[in-house]
């Protein structure tokens, strides 16, 4: 998440989506299957011990953006940190389709507009994991997605369009531009559709992007019945066919239809949740039913749906 502050202040709709109406916004209902929640790590002092992000790379590590540390963590799947190495301002954390990890340098929770941001790549199977930067030179960046192509997608909280840069570092303008979504948060790649949680919409809207057609995005969702109320939409994953959108400001994780736009809350109680992923390859965890979320508190916890 960017600037929280900003999102606050903004609160309105900016310049979010083509095509039809999302469905009416309406209160929002527990899921009918319960879900349990386990501290895997606690926190400390929250903000300062602010935990963004979060990606496994399918081979028994967490990884963890800690962006009040300014570091990246490896965890095993006992809780134990194997390893640690520092990034400036680690945002979003993704697996990349050639088993290497990437992580969003240069973001500032207090400031959208921080310069001189863009992702790293670090080895995942290293016994010291030494990052390198493979794109540079993007602006106040958050988010970040990769499709099968080795494409990056870079979310930017308070700036119109996400950024998409090819494999060999050059920037897509063109496909920037008709996905001229403004205040993008979460990404995920679902087949050939990218979905995003937009952060500084009073509506709270997740909006769906087809990769080869990104001026036909639309809105799936809205998730505010009250604009006065607005979710702070944080990251998003993809879950037993269902999206999982964490909400900074009311501590839920909500459980969207892509297909509908139902949506229902599946936890609520979290401590400013930031980012939420489905365990893959981690322990005893079953990708079928864990989910794992980092927060501002500083807490990772598990999440096991009923």
């Amino acid at each position: 998440m960017g600037s929280i502050v900003a999102a606050l202040a903004v609160g309105v709709p900016g310049a979010a989506t083509a095509a039809g109406p999302p469905p009416a916004a309406a209160a929002l209902e527990r899921c009918a299957a319960p879900a349990q929640v386990k501290v895997f790590r606690e926190g400390g002092v929250p903000l300062l011990d602010w935990r963004e992000n979060l990606e496994f790379d399918g081979r028994g590590t967490l990884w963890v953006a800690h962006i009040a540390k300014h570091r990246v963590e490896g965890y095993a799947p006992d809780g134990t940190l194997r390893t640690s190495f520092p990034v400036n301002g680690p945002g979003g954390l993704r697996r990349g389709p050639d088993g290497m990890m990437y992580v969003n340098f240069g973001v500032n929770p207090l400031s959208s507009w921080a310069s001189g941001g863009g992702v790293m790549r670090f080895d995942p199977a290293a016994a010291h994991p030494r990052p390198e930067k493979v794109v540079e030179g993007v602006s106040g960046v958050n988010g970040l997605a990769i499709d099968a192509e080795g494409n990056f997608y870079l979310s930017r909280e308070l700036a119109t369009g996400i950024v998409k840069i090819r494999p060999d570092g050059t920037k897509d303008a063109e496909w920037t531009r008709k996905a001229n979504v403004f205040g993008a948060n979460g990404l995920e790649i679902v087949g050939d559709q990218l979905y995003a949680s937009v952060i500084t919409d009073a509506s709270s809207p997740v909006v769906r992007i087809p990769l080869k057609n990104p001026e036909q995005h639309t809105r799936v969702t809205e998730l505010s019945p009250n604009p006065l109320k607005l979710k702070l939409l944080d990251d998003l994953t993809f879950f037993n066919g269902k999206l999982v959108v964490a909400s900074f400001r009311d501590g839920e994780l909500i459980e969207v239809d892509p297909a509908t736009g139902k949506s229902c809350v599946l936890v609520s109680g979290l401590r400013m949740p930031s980012s939420v992923r489905v365990a893959r390859g981690f322990g005893d965890s079953d990708p079928r039913r864990d989910l794992f979320v980092v927060e501002a508190s500083g807490r990772i916890v598990k999440v096991t749906a009923g």
